[in-house]
């Protein structure tokens, strides 16, 4: 049986940056949100199949302002989702690389193109574009190296504009968490 977590999808929005829930930045009005907004945030993260009456007691309001201020985290598009987080590893996807991905064309419409092409490709599990010394660094999960090989060899190798990939591989996952992260600290 898969263990499978349930955990909300917060952005969390700032004045001059976006924060989301692993702390990466874009636009935000996180002054915006008062201490109940947070308290709602942190619970919901930790539990987001949590009930409304036990959100409300949880963060000390009855039930009617908790599930007007929780339709308008979503609204606003502060909360943008729920899910379940499932183990990939009792699935058998055990085997994670590590890729830098370098370019030959680094314009809007190339990194747009491979970009579009990226959100195809089921086996990467992230991707970023970079700066520094490679334009993209993506997270690959497959049940094996064989089968990592032919993903690197069919798909990442054949996506637009690729000039060519280093790859790493993880012997050991030591930090996974899709909590707040950093917000975690400030909620």
């Amino acid at each position: 049986m898969a263990i499978v977590q349930a955990i909300v999808l917060i952005l969390v929005r700032c004045q001059s940056i976006e924060l989301n829930i692993w702390g990466f930045m874009m636009q935000n009005d996180w002054m915006n949100l008062d201490g109940f907004d947070r308290r709602i945030l942190a619970v919901l993260a930790e539990d987001g199949r949590i009930s409304i009456a036990g959100l409300a007691r949880r963060i000390g309001l009855s039930k009617s302002p908790t599930q007007a201020r929780l339709r308008r985290l979503e609204t606003d598009g502060v909360i943008t989702g729920y899910r379940a987080l499932i183990d990939p590893i009792r699935l058998g996807l055990d085997h994670v690389a590590f890729v830098e991905v370098r370019l030959n064309d680094t314009r809007e419409a190339a990194l747009a193109a491979f970009n579009a092409a990226v959100a195809k490709i089921g086996e990467i599990e992230q991707a970023h574009l970079i700066a520094g010394n490679f334009d993209y660094l993506m997270k690959i999960r497959t049940r094996s190296m064989t089968e990592y090989r032919i993903v690197l060899a069919e798909k990442i190798s054949t996506l637009p504009h690729v000039s060519g990939t280093s790859t790493y591989v993880a012997m050991q996952a030591v930090k996974e968490d899709a909590s707040l992260g950093p917000l975690g600290n400030v909620i």
